[in-house]
C-alpha cells in the first residue's frame, strides 16, 4: 500500500523560495470567492467552501482576508466576478496537461493559455481530449515525522484509499467526498495534517527520461503555473527523481 508515489510528482510544485507569497494568497482567495458564490457562505452547508477555507488556513492566509473573500463571493461585498475554466492540451513529448483557471475574462485567459502551449511546442486540445486520462481525488499531506502505521490506520478507518511516501511527508489519497472527513480524523488523532486538497491524478503516465525533454515539459508547466489566472496545473509525465532534482528552471 505504501511506497514511493509516482503520480505525486506529476503536479509540479515550485519551491517556496520561488513562489511569491502575495500571488499564492491571491490564487487561493479566488478559490474561496468562487466556492462561496456557487454554494453559499455557510461553511457547514458548503463542502467546497470548507475545503477552500482549510486550504487558505494551511497557507497561513489571515482569517479576516478569508472572511472578506467569502463576503465578496456571497455578494455581501462588491468584487470582481471570477468563473472557473479548465483547459486541456498536450505539452512536449505528448504529455497530457490540464489547466484549471479562475478568470474574469474568458477570452483573454484562453488566448494567453493557448499562447503558452504554442510557445512550448505543445498545443491546446478540445474539452475531453485529455481529461479522460485523469481522475479527481482528495489528498491530505501528513508530516513525515508521524508514524506511518498510525497514519495508515486512522486514515483508512476514516475512509481513505491509499497512503504513499512523498519525500518529506506521507500523502493520503481519498475519494473527493471523503477528503474533509479523513483530514478531520487525522487532526483528531493528533497527527497534524497539512494541506488537504482536491487534485487530478493521471491514470496513465508518459515516461520522460531524457533531461532535455524533461526541461521542455517542466518549463511549460512552470510557465502555466506562473499565470495569474491559473489555479492548478496537472500533467501525466513520469520523470525520474534524479532528472527532476537536476532541473533548475
Amino acid at each position: 500500500m505504501s511506497g514511493h508515489s509516482k503520480w505525486a510528482t506529476t503536479k509540479y510544485r515550485k519551491g517556496a523560495q520561488d513562489a511569491a507569497r502575495a500571488k499564492v494568497f491571491a490564487k487561493i482567495i479566488r478559490q474561496v470567492e468562487v466556492a462561496a458564490r456557487e454554494g453559499g457562505s455557510d461553511l457547514s452547508a458548503n463542502a467546497t467552501l470548507r475545503t477552500m477555507y482549510a486550504k487558505a488556513r494551511d497557507a497561513s492566509v489571515p482569517i479576516d482576508t478569508i472572511e472578506r473573500a467569502i463576503k465578496r463571493g456571497s455578494g455581501e461585498l462588491e468584487g470582481v466576478r471570477y468563473e472557473p475554466i479548465s483547459y486541456e492540451g498536450y505539452g512536449p513529448d505528448g504529455v497530457a496537461v490540464i489547466v484549471e483557471c479562475l478568470s474574469d475574462n474568458r477570452n483573454r485567459t484562453g488566448a494567453e493559455i493557448r499562447n503558452l502551449f504554442n510557445k512550448s511546442g505543445g498545443s491546446m486540445a478540445e474539452p475531453g481530449a485529455v481529461s479522460w486520462q485523469f481522475e479527481r481525488k482528495g489528498t491530505v499531506a501528513v508530516p513525515r515525522g508521524a508514524d506511518e502505521e498510525r497514519v495508515m490506520e486512522v486514515a483508512m478507518e476514516a475512509g481513505a484509499e491509499d497512503l504513499a511516501d512523498d519525500g518529506d511527508r506521507w500523502l493520503v489519497t481519498t475519494e473527493p467526498a471523503e477528503l474533509m472527513a479523513v483530514r478531520a480524523a487525522l487532526e483528531a488523532a493528533g497527527l497534524e495534517p497539512g494541506t488537504a486538497e482536491l487534485v487530478m491524478v493521471p491514470t496513465t503516465t508518459v515516461a520522460i527520461e531524457d533531461e532535455a525533454a524533461a526541461k521542455r515539459v517542466l518549463r511549460l508547466i512552470e510557465a502555466l503555473d506562473d499565470h495569474d489566472d491559473v489555479q492548478n496545473v496537472y500533467a501525466n509525465y513520469d520523470i525520474p527523481d534524479a532528472v527532476l532534482a537536476a532541473y533548475d528552471g
